[in-house]
């Protein structure tokens, strides 16, 4: 059987197909309609999110069994297609569920202390501690909502600090010894600190809206690091403003491309900075908001773990 990998990946994936007898083959550079011609000669298929894999992609797929994706969501996939030929369609948020635990804590430590506001005035030669005067996190409240893989590894790191963790999902049961399951509504009548760990879904796509921030009893801190989409950037920015929100750690935009590769959705070579959009322009400003790119599950240790992950479940099901 061959597979064909349209991104580069830790090496351990590639070497863990070819000891189960399969054949690698590689297409870093064609674009979608190139693949698109070839794509029938292959049975498996390794992506990250060059380009999404839709209808008319997985129509030419006539011999293609399963798809890997090398990360945690599957939202560059249509998946009732694959499913509808047949295809299984693998992700792998058991390689990078570490990574963002520890990320979405780092980004809230950070918050609360003031970090990057007091690094930036001691290189000015700013000496004010009174004004980097944090907070700690024992006695708080910490909010999840979306209570999978993402949002387990980051009640687990809170573990070690005394504060309450309560998390919300779509399904029931699956609090845990680290999170108390409970309403959304009571979620946001307690919760001093919102953290995102949900997919992307048609109910999650700006989820994060004024009439959502306005339900919280009181302000409160958000992190996401789950999908740029969840947060209506104009109206946090508002929230931040009036201080409904008190301060942002944000991993994703919503201004990213789909492949997430880039921070905007149309390609703009000249980009000035009028073309910014007004709301980001003004996150961007903004002492209490921590911003990285899209870069929670991305550190050395996760790209091991992502690669190996998808081998086991590609190998699993081509050999089933």
């Amino acid at each position: 059987m061959k597979i064909l990998h349209l991104d580069s990946n830790h090496k351990i994936l590639e070497q863990k197909l070819a000891d189960a007898g399969f054949k690698n083959h590689h297409d870093y550079t064609s674009n979608k309609e190139q693949i698109e011609k070839v794509i029938g000669q292959y049975d498996g298929l390794v992506v990250r999110s060059r380009f999404p894999i839709d209808k008319q992609f997985l129509e030419q797929c006539s011999n293609l069994k399963c798809i890997g994706r090398v990360g945690a969501g599957l939202e560059n996939i249509d998946l009732k297609v694959a499913e509808e030929l047949g295809i299984a369609c693998f992700n792998a948020p058991e390689g990078n569920r570490n990574a963002v635990g520890e990320h979405a804590l780092g980004m809230l430590l950070s918050l609360f202390n003031k970090l990057n506001k007091a690094d930036q005035e001691v290189r000015q030669g700013i000496w004010n501690r009174e004004g980097n005067r944090g907070l700690e996190l024992d006695g708080k409240t910490v909010g999840i909502i979306g209570y999978g893989n993402m949002g387990k590894a980051f009640a687990k790191k809170l573990r070690g600090f005394d504060c309450s963790v309560l998390c919300h999902d779509i399904k029931d049961g699956v609090g845990d010894e680290n999170a108390t399951q409970v309403s959304l509504s009571e979620l946001q009548s307690r919760a001093d600190v919102l953290s995102l760990h949900t997919p992307q879904t048609p109910e999650t796509i700006g989820m994060i809206s004024t009439a959502f921030i306005s339900g919280f009893a009181r302000p409160f801190y958000l992190i996401n690091t789950a999908r740029g989409s969840a947060v209506v950037t104009e109206d946090l920015v508002t929230a931040m403003e009036n201080g409904k929100v008190l301060g942002a750690g944000l991993d994703v935009l919503e201004y990213e491309k789909s492949s997430f590769e880039s921070l905007f959705r149309t390609r703009m070579p000249d980009r000035q900075e009028s073309d910014i959009p007004k709301a980001l322009n003004k996150l961007m400003q903004m002492e209490n908001v921590i911003l990285s790119p899209h870069v929670a599950g991305w550190t050395v240790e996760s790209k091991f773990k992502l690669a190996e992950v998808i081998a086991d479940k590609m190998i699993h099901h081509l050999n089933s």
